[in-house]
């Protein structure tokens, strides 16, 4: 066997491992794939003196800059929670779409939302919103539960500055403001083709679900902040980070303020300027105390460290992989067999999700496999962000916390959530895969 067939070898032995440790022997993501990681450098022959240092470089690489991401993120979610304003935008965005087209306001509320915030997160706060709503209107749970959910998959496995995304955003040395406007392009239709549509072709199909519609608990309109300023704040980060792209391209990109636009574009920056707005827009001008503003900040930023930590060690496996000579190896089987690379990255991103059922190890591990191919490609590499993602979240089943989070508040059985959720994630993920490789085509 040749060197190169070894190293594809080894490294295959080593997915599959991970997927054996994380699935059957029911091991933490993280401890997973430091055990895999160190393993894969012994294998391969690395230097035993500099696995470590190799290994530790990758994963702070990549923390140095997710790890702010996220906590600023998830600073920007928890006050919006708190201040009520997603309560305001669901409120709005129905009133305003009307009630015969309330999937449709569902799932652009999600896209909102979403945006600052994880999936689980995001949906634990919309579906009491969601089940009083379509109590209200008599229709099923999932008829707007779906879209809502659908919309909360597409940001969070292709827009930054979500983590994977992010992640993938810098192993591809793709612009950022860029690979958001890209998204967004094929994120709504893509989300309105498995929410809304799908959902009202299979909901029909469904009995009647388990699951009560709550109370609507929570302050009277009046208190909530205003629709537009909730609104503005949620977009800001992502408005400064479009800004910053004009930094990198075209005229302004030799111009004096070039520098400047990339400083205010950079997602730390865009992120910090909207958690700081938020804190006077959400918090002080709504009455709350700086104290309470703090213990916010605070608790919040407890939960985020495993999938913080999780990003970096498989950024760390990403590296394990570059210095063993096994990315270079996939690179010439790539190239041996033409397999496209929008391709490559969406089905190593795919084989993976549907094996650990998270969407977050899939796109961290797919881009730092993917990587090496991207730098000798002539796909953009925006493109090649989402392509990642849409394969991370492809076939949602029982492996999956997603998965038990839609059955058990939607009061599903299995086959019901199968035949929704599963369908559903499935469908984003061919969906905006076809979109990409359009794309491919004239970009």
């Amino acid at each position: 066997m040749s060197p190169g067939a070894l190293l594809l070898v080894e490294a295959a032995a080593a997915v599959a491992i991970l997927i054996l440790l994380i699935v059957r022997v029911r091991l933490s993501p993280f401890i997973a794939l430091i055990l895999v990681s160190l393993g894969l450098a012994l294998a391969t022959g690395i230097p035993a003196g500099t696995i470590v240092k190799g290994f530790e470089a990758g994963v702070g690489g990549a923390l140095g800059h997710i790890a702010l991401v996220v906590g600023l993120g998830t600073i920007l979610g928890k006050m919006m929670i708190e201040s009520g304003g997603a309560g305001r935008i669901a409120d709005t965005v129905i009133r305003t779409f009307g009630q015969r087209r309330a999937d449709w306001a569902a799932m652009t509320i999600a896209l909102i939302v979403g945006l600052p915030v994880f999936f689980e997160v995001g949906f634990v706060l919309l579906v009491p919103i969601i089940l009083v709503v379509a109590q209200r209107l008599g229709q099923h749970p999932l008829r707007l539960g779906l879209p809502m959910a659908a919309g909360l998959s597409v940001v969070h496995a292709m827009v930054p500055p979500h983590p994977a995304a992010m992640l993938a955003t810098q192993a591809y040395h793709a612009d950022i403001g860029l690979t958001v406007l890209l998204a967004a392009v094929i994120g709504i239709p893509t989300a309105a083709i498995a929410g809304p549509l799908y959902a009202r072709l299979i909901v029909p199909q469904l009995g009647p679900t388990t699951r009560p519609a709550p109370a609507r608990d929570g302050e009277p309109a009046a208190s909530l902040p205003p629709f537009g300023i909730t609104v503005a704040t949620l977009l800001l980060p992502v408005l400064l980070m479009l800004i910053g792209s004009l930094g990198t391209s075209g005229p302004i990109a030799t111009s004096a303020i070039a520098p400047i636009l990339q400083f205010i574009g950079s997602p730390v920056v865009a992120l910090l300027a909207a958690v700081l707005v938020s804190y006077w827009t959400l918090g002080l001008a709504r009455g709350l105390s700086l104290d309470t503003i703090q213990h916010f900040t605070n608790e919040c930023l407890g939960p985020t460290a495993m999938i913080t930590l999780v990003v970096g060690v498989g950024a760390g496996f990403g590296r394990v992989l570059t210095d063993s000579g096994a990315s270079a190896a996939i690179v010439a089987f790539a190239g041996q067999w033409h397999v496209p690379v929008l391709v490559l990255a969406w089905l190593i991103a795919a084989v993976i999700r549907i094996a650990t059922g998270s969407a977050t190890v899939a796109m961290a591990t797919a881009a730092g496999i993917v990587a090496p191919i991207a730098v000798t490609s002539t796909v953009r590499p925006e493109l090649l962000v989402i392509a990642t993602g849409a394969g991370s979240v492809v076939f949602s089943h029982v492996n999956d916390g997603g998965f038990w989070l839609v059955k058990e508040y939607f009061g599903m059985s299995v086959l019901d959530t199968v035949r929704t959720w599963t369908v559903c994630e499935t469908l984003i993920s061919l969906t905006a895969l076809a979109m990409v490789l359009a794309l491919s085509l004239v970009l």
